[in-house]
């Protein structure tokens, strides 16, 4: 029931300073006593300012912490929490402010009364990518947990909720109290290594949920719900390609669905039932047609089940017939980015190692020009051109993406780096071993990060 207060309204709407707002704060100051307030804030914060340090975000919470029980005490004054709001913005907008700091500060600084506590209040940082947290041994949490158990669980709420902030608030806030509730447990527990054991294994689906959706929302809140549904479609198309689009459409558009209601949802099990729900419906569509996938639905757990199916590598690319373009009426019509879609999907099953970003790439571009032709006066002329454009640059593109993904998912990545070094020596005969080397790490680091299906959408959409 706590959970489910605390949710409605995020307290970094502290900074809002209407009297709205403040009477929402203090009624949730009241609901959940200091400790849970104050938790909650930390974990709303840390999401919000990802790449803020700990001591930064500590700074802020004792602030809002201190404004809501001062303010929200009986008989205080109507006005105090107005005023310390205000003074919350001015010190945030000093040069020596401990707050965490943002490039759009200044921007809102040079704001006044409402308007600036408002555009501070909107600020945040991008989401982190690629989660940084990483769990200690059970001896290193148990020692940090003895030394000082408040400071180890606030720590822990900062790493933690910055590294895993796209995941749904209910989501993340059932999986640190779970985490915290089990260290507290097994760290005094005469026997620590079976409770360890026994707890991780009881928190297993909350992992892999907390881990999975903090992937797709992040993928959602980058892309939006059209991007999504076209990520999706060409990751199915690519572990499927002999299934037609006519079933992996719907899917692609029931998972987008899905991450649209649930990654801001405040609904508890938002994520957990609807994203079961979808994967009990894809197994249900798909595995008949694929071993891989009626492996990976043998389970009864479906949280595991979809976490399989995420994982699956790119299966090997049929021999099929060269790829028909949509023809200029098919792209200006009402069903342009369907038609787009569909001729990404052909792509995608044609060439299973290209990666996900290339593909979104494609779609932008295709985007643009259907944005710049189909207005045109001479719609034909200006699509045409276009077309012998992209004939020209996307073919060796193609088969260059694809063999350098297709390399790095056969190979071990010693092998992968050989096979990179061998390849440049023949196109770059004059190189020096200085540039070869910075060249292969380079192309390396590009590989691993951008050609698996998960790959961080924001930060590989820049390096392709």
């Amino acid at each position: 029931a706590k959970a489910k207060i605390l949710l409605t309204n995020p307290p970094f709407s502290a900074l809002a300073g209407r009297p709205y707002v403040r009477d929402k704060v203090c009624q949730e100051f009241k609901t959940l006593g200091k400790e849970d307030f104050r938790t909650l804030t930390l974990i709303t914060n840390s999401r919000k300012y990802s790449n803020a340090t700990f001591e930064e975000i500590n700074h802020l919470v004792r602030e809002i912490v201190s404004l809501a029980e001062t303010c929200c005490a009986e008989g205080a004054d109507p006005s105090c929490y107005d005023a310390g709001s205000s003074a919350l913005s001015a010190k945030s907008c000093s040069s020596d402010s401990p707050f965490p700091p943002h490039p759009g500060t200044a921007g809102c600084c040079a704001q006044e009364g409402l308007e600036q506590k408002l555009c501070l209040a909107a600020l945040r940082h991008p989401p982190q990518e690629l989660p940084r947290y990483l769990q200690p041994s059970n001896e290193e949490l148990c020692q940090a947990f003895k030394k000082d158990p408040k400071d180890f669980a606030d720590r822990f709420l900062h790493e933690y909720a910055s590294s895993y902030g796209e995941a749904p608030l209910p989501v993340l806030l059932g999986s640190t109290r779970h985490f915290l509730s089990m260290v507290s447990t097994c760290c005094i527990s005469p026997t620590p290594t079976p409770c360890f054991l026994k707890e991780k294994l009881a928190r297993k689906t909350l992992s892999l949920l907390t881990l999975m959706s903090n992937r797709v929302c992040s993928r959602f809140t980058a892309y939006g719900k059209d991007k999504v549904t076209l990520s999706y479609l060409t990751s199915l198309a690519q572990k499927m390609p002999g299934a037609s689009f006519e079933d992996l459409f719907p899917l692609a558009e029931g998972a987008a669905e899905v991450f649209s209601q649930c990654c801001d949802s405040v609904v508890e099990d938002c994520m957990q039932r609807k994203l079961s729900e979808h994967t009990a419906k894809a197994c249900g569509a798909l595995s008949a047609q694929d071993q891989r996938f009626a492996e990976c639905c043998k389970g009864k757990n479906l949280m595991e089940n979809y976490f399989c199916i995420s994982a699956l590598p790119p299966a090997p690319a049929p021999k099929l017939p060269e790829v028909q373009k949509p023809t200029n009426k098919q792209l200006c019509g009402e069903e342009g980015a369907r038609h787009a879609k569909r001729y990404l999907f052909e792509l995608a099953r044609r060439h299973t190692s290209l990666p996900d970003a290339f593909f979104t790439k494609l779609y932008d571009a295709s985007e643009k020009v259907r944005g710049e032709c189909c207005s045109a006066k001479d719609t034909s002329a200006c699509l045409d051109s276009k077309r012998q454009q992209m004939g020209e640059l996307l073919p060796t593109f193609l088969e260059k993406t694809s063999q350098l993904c297709g390399q790095y998912n056969e190979l071990n990545f010693l092998d992968f780096k050989k096979r990179l070094r061998q390849s440049l020596m023949q196109t770059m005969p004059e190189a020096s071993p200085e540039l070869l080397g910075q060249l292969v790490e380079q192309r390396a680091d590009f590989a691993s990060t951008c050609c698996p299906h998960n790959s961080p959408p924001l930060y590989c959409a820049s390096k392709v």
